[in-house]
C-alpha cells in the first residue's frame, strides 16, 4: 500500500514527543518581537487600569496622613491596655460581691503560685521550678477572701515566689486601692514580705503549716519519763490531729486553683505567650462567677 507523495514524511529513528494541540493565533494587542532599536517589549494599553482623571490625589492626601512617630504612640498606648478579660473580671466580681454584701472592693487577699507544665509549641519565659520539680511556667494568683480572682500573672517556673510576688503586686495596682492585709505561705518570707510591707504598706502575715507530728515512739517514752516522776501524762496528747488540717486562710486560694483545674485547658500551660495564658485564667474564672449570677 502506498501514499500520495504529498502525504509521505520522514519519520525519525528516536520517539518522538510533543504536545497535541492546535495551532494558536496570536492575540490582538500582544507583545511584539525585541528589535535592536527597542530592546523592551512594547506596552500593553490594557495595563492602564485608571484613567487620569480617577487615579488618587496622593499629593493632596499625604499632608493628613499621620507620621510614624504618631502611629507608634497610638500602637504603644493600645498595647498599654487592659486584657479585657480582666476589665470583664473585675466587674462581675464587683456585682458578685456585692450579692454576697460585700464591698466591691475588697480589703484583703491571699497570694499564691502553681507550677504548670508546658508543651513543646514553643514560646517564652520557660524555666525548672526545682522545688516542685516542674518545667515550665508558674500561675501566680491574687485572690480576695471568697477567692474570687483579682490579680493572675503568669512568668517562668525559674523565678522564685519572692520576686513572682513583687511581679503580681506591681501589675496590680489598680486592685490595691483599698487592700490592707494579706495573707502569704512561708516561701514568701524573707524579700518578698518586706517589699510589700515597705513598698506597698500592706501588712503581711505569714501562714505556716503544723508542726511535723511526734513519732508515737517517742511520744511514749515522754510520757513514762513523766510518769516516773509523778506526773501523769496522756501521750496521745503530744500526737496532733489526724486527716486534713485546713491552714488559715490559704485554703481559699488553694480552692480557687482547684475551680480552675476543672477546666481542661488550665490541665497545662499549651500557650506560646504568657499573655494569651493569664487570658485563659481569666477567661476560666469569667465562667464560674458567671454561673454563680446566673444562679441568682
Amino acid at each position: 500500500m502506498t501514499y500520495a507523495p504529498e502525504h509521505e514524511k520522514e519519520l525519525p529513528d528516536r520517539p518522538y514527543r510533543g504536545r497535541m494541540e492546535m495551532p494558536r493565533a496570536p492575540r490582538p494587542g500582544a507583545r511584539g518581537a525585541r528589535t535592536a532599536e527597542d530592546p523592551h517589549h512594547p506596552r500593553d494599553p490594557r495595563c492602564r487600569l485608571l484613567r487620569p482623571q480617577k487615579r488618587l490625589p496622593l499629593a493632596a492626601t499625604s499632608a493628613r496622613l499621620p507620621a510614624l512617630a504618631d502611629r507608634l504612640l497610638v500602637v504603644r498606648k493600645m498595647a498599654r491596655r487592659r486584657n479585657p478579660f480582666e476589665r470583664l473580671t473585675a466587674a462581675l466580681r464587683e456585682r458578685l460581691r456585692v450579692r454576697l454584701g460585700r464591698n466591691p472592693l475588697p480589703s484583703a487577699g491571699i497570694a499564691d503560685s502553681q507550677s504548670a507544665k508546658t508543651t513543646g509549641v514553643g514560646g517564652q519565659q520557660r524555666g525548672y521550678d526545682g522545688g516542685k520539680k516542674v518545667r515550665g511556667r508558674k500561675r501566680h494568683l491574687l485572690v480576695d477572701t471568697e477567692g474570687l480572682l483579682l490579680k493572675a500573672r503568669v512568668h517562668s517556673a525559674k523565678v522564685h515566689d519572692q520576686d513572682g510576688l513583687r511581679l503580681l503586686l506591681e501589675s496590680a495596682q489598680s486592685v490595691l486601692s483599698r487592700l490592707k492585709h494579706l495573707w502569704l505561705d512561708a516561701g514568701y518570707e524573707g524579700r518578698g514580705r518586706r517589699w510589700a510591707e515597705e513598698a506597698l504598706g500592706i501588712s503581711v502575715e505569714i501562714v505556716r503549716k503544723p508542726a511535723k507530728p511526734v513519732p508515737e515512739k517517742v511520744a511514749m517514752i515522754w510520757a513514762n519519763e513523766c510518769a516516773k516522776e509523778g506526773k501523769e501524762v496522756d501521750w496521745q496528747r503530744f500526737m496532733p490531729p489526724r486527716g486534713y488540717v485546713a491552714l488559715p486562710r490559704r485554703w481559699v486560694v488553694e480552692r480557687t486553683f482547684s475551680w480552675l483545674s476543672q477546666n481542661r485547658r488550665m490541665s497545662k500551660d499549651y500557650e506560646r505567650l504568657c499573655a494569651s495564658a493569664e487570658a485563659f485564667v481569666y477567661a476560666a474564672m469569667i465562667r464560674l462567677m458567671v454561673r454563680r449570677l446566673a444562679r441568682g
